[in-house]
């Protein structure tokens, strides 16, 4: 079970709504505040100007540091916005303990193990997720809004084709570190580890708090053409905590999830495999059902191992 321990008036399961409404607000205000901050920093880190800065935002991808300078502003103001924002409210909101020394300890090199082939497992199983989102249809009446929403889902792939374009070594290892390290940390420590003990608290149902939450880490993303494979990893990582108490496993297999994809593009822009990110017209069935058998006997064994934990009560 989750760890979440607080005695606060506002962490209560009857000031749920109050507490939803912090969390959006100071949440809003961390992320904004700190992408701030990083594009008056981005200037003179990378030689770029504000305007170049703003250009790269709606799409002009031509400047020379561009990628490095959008990585920087992704990493603070997103990855670590995401971790700063789950602390201050932990912190200084709600006052809650996660009990590090006890997470920790549940970590260990079998469960690592066991992670590692969920989330190969996982990706395997996801293309057929993706598959199936992009064969998305909205009714006719719904037209002008299934425009609109290809419309974001063009402007976001444009975007990431841009930052998974790696130049150099020095850029892929800055992709790793952005979208693989500070995005596994932050979200998990922001979504898992505050949102989804909440959720679980409010509902009164544990796999209700995995897939509320998991709903909110979908959507939260906008692209709506990826919110079925998303809403699945955040279930997968949401159940990691669930059944271990701990952190670390699904903040391991978050940024196993995203450094491999990373690598792989790389690697097929050197030519060593072959796999476009880009292509959803396809996909391979027997590896989704050979994903789908690694995945559930991965979390079959992991909830088996993790069971006599001792787990802390909730406090909230």
């Amino acid at each position: 079970m989750e760890i979440y321990e607080t005695d606060s008036e506002i962490a209560k399961r009857k000031s749920w709504l109050l507490s939803l409404i912090v969390i959006v607000l100071v949440g809003l205000g961390v992320l904004i505040v700190l992408q701030v901050v990083a594009l008056a920093i981005a200037p003179f880190l990378f030689d770029i100007t504000m305007a170049e800065i703003l250009g790269l935002m709606t799409g002009d991808y031509s400047p020379e540091n561009g990628r490095m300078a959008m990585f920087f502003i992704q990493g603070i103001g997103s990855g670590i916005g995401f971790w700063v924002a789950a602390y201050v409210i932990m912190r200084f909101i709600d006052k809650a303990n996660l009990h590090w020394d006890i997470q920790l300890s549940r970590f260990n090199a079998m469960g690592a193990g066991l992670v590692i082939l969920i989330a190969l497992g996982g990706m395997l199983f996801n293309g057929l997720l993706v598959y199936w989102n992009s064969q998305l249809v909205l009714p006719e009446f719904l037209s002008g809004v299934e425009t609109w929403m290809k419309e974001m889902e063009e402007q976001m792939l444009d975007l990431t084709m841009f930052l998974t374009d790696f130049q150099s070594i020095p850029e892929l290892l800055m992709g790793i570190l952005v979208i693989g390290v500070l995005a596994g940390i932050g979200e998990e420590m922001f979504f898992r580890g505050l949102i989804q003990p909440k959720m679980h608290l409010y509902t009164g149902n544990g796999h209700a708090g995995v897939w509320l939450t998991a709903f909110i880490f979908s959507a939260i993303h906008l692209q709506f053409y990826g919110f079925l494979p998303r809403l699945f990893l955040g279930g997968m990582f949401g159940y990691l905590y669930y059944y271990s108490g701990s952190l670390t496993y699904p903040i391991l297999a978050h940024i196993l999830n995203n450094t491999i994809t990373i690598v792989m593009v790389y690697a097929s822009k050197q030519g060593m495999i072959d796999f476009d990110m880009e292509s959803t017209d396809t996909v391979s069935y027997p590896a989704a059902i050979i994903g789908l058998l690694v995945l559930m006997a991965g979390i079959f064994y992991f909830k088996k191992i993790n069971k006599p934990n001792g787990e802390l009560e909730q406090g909230l």
